[in-house]
């Protein structure tokens, strides 16, 4: 099924689950799309089997708490994790049997922003202690570090080899995998006008587009190879200066956020307009949202959990 405008219109919440006492803090999908995972303030982290439409099983970090999620590649039953209380280390857990694999320890300060590698075993981190650290989920040594001269956050791109660094909320540097310590060899100013923090970075599936997220009132999609700005999403509501997590639709046509009023917007990613506003009742801010990978389904999240399909009647 081809996502069109007139099918994202259509999308309407098909479940609701109130299992968290505070706020989600992070969503990810399997990359099979089969499961999603969820983390919270309240230290749970809960499975969800999709093609059952039903939470699986909750675990709970209630050492360390639990702040940034995602499956390890090609696992829907291993994540790693970014902590909010004790340390910065980011942990390796098997959710079969509730048992740490692994510590991946380094980082000095919190960690921004987490990205598993979608062909091997390597992921990166980056932290507000100004570092992208690089690992490898067989070894707890760090395998690379850079310092890209500021505050970053970071992501992979969709082949593995190159991973993208927003750094102190002004510009974008892209690193060769294999050789990230000859530094970056490309660099992109991308500073938004309104006063803002950049709290994540996204390449679109056919790692054409890069998506900034921010803590302020508006998006920005760049050509991931010239550093264009091409389009800047506003008119959402985040008066409170919340990091609102964006999305990519998986064919990389549509941008979508969530918003303080429990609202869903979106855009189109060639003409820029916005195409839908999607009303999930959330009774707060969604704070992040995050588009099936294989299924025609996306999820989002306050303290409640939301799983959208589209309504073909409407159609």
């Amino acid at each position: 099924m081809k996502i069109t405008d007139s099918l994202l219109r259509s999308f309407k919440v098909a479940r609701t689950y109130r299992l968290n006492s505070e706020k989600v803090n992070c969503v990810d999908y399997s990359s099979n799309g089969e499961h999603a995972v969820s983390s919270s303030n309240d230290d749970c982290i809960v499975l969800f089997d999709i093609q059952e439409g039903k939470p699986s099983s909750t675990l709970y970090s209630k050492k360390y708490g639990v702040d940034l999620i995602r499956f390890t590649h090609g696992e829907a039953h291993t994540v790693i994790f970014s902590s909010n209380k004790l340390d910065d280390t980011i942990r390796y857990l098997s959710l079969t049997d509730n048992k740490f694999i692994r510590y991946f320890p380094g980082h000095t300060a919190r960690v921004t922003a987490l990205s598993m590698s979608p062909v091997d075993e390597t992921f990166i981190s980056s932290s507000l202690d100004k570092t992208i650290r690089i690992w490898d989920l067989r070894s707890p040594n760090c395998q690379g570090l850079t310092d890209p001269l500021g505050k970053p956050v970071c992501s992979f791109d969709p082949d593995g080899l190159v991973f993208a660094a927003g750094v102190e909320s002004q510009a974008i540097k892209l690193y060769d995998i294999r050789a990230f310590d000859k530094g970056p060899f490309a660099c992109f100013e991308a500073r938004l006008n309104r006063v803002c923090d950049w709290t994540g970075l996204k390449f679109s599936n056919d790692g054409k587009l890069i998506l900034i997220c921010t803590n302020g009132g508006a998006v920005r999609i760049l050509n991931a190879f010239s550093g264009l700005v091409l389009h800047t999403f506003s008119g959402y509501n985040n008066s409170k200066g919340i990091s609102l997590e964006a999305s990519f639709t998986p064919d990389s046509q549509f941008v979508m956020i969530g918003s303080e009023d429990g609202r869903v917007h979106v855009w189109s990613t060639e003409s820029g307009m916005k195409v839908a506003v999607l009303d999930g009742k959330h009774p707060g801010s969604i704070n992040t949202l995050q588009f099936n990978p294989r299924y025609m389904t996306f999820a989002s999240a306050c303290t409640n959990m939301s799983f959208w399909l589209p309504c073909i009647d409407d159609l």
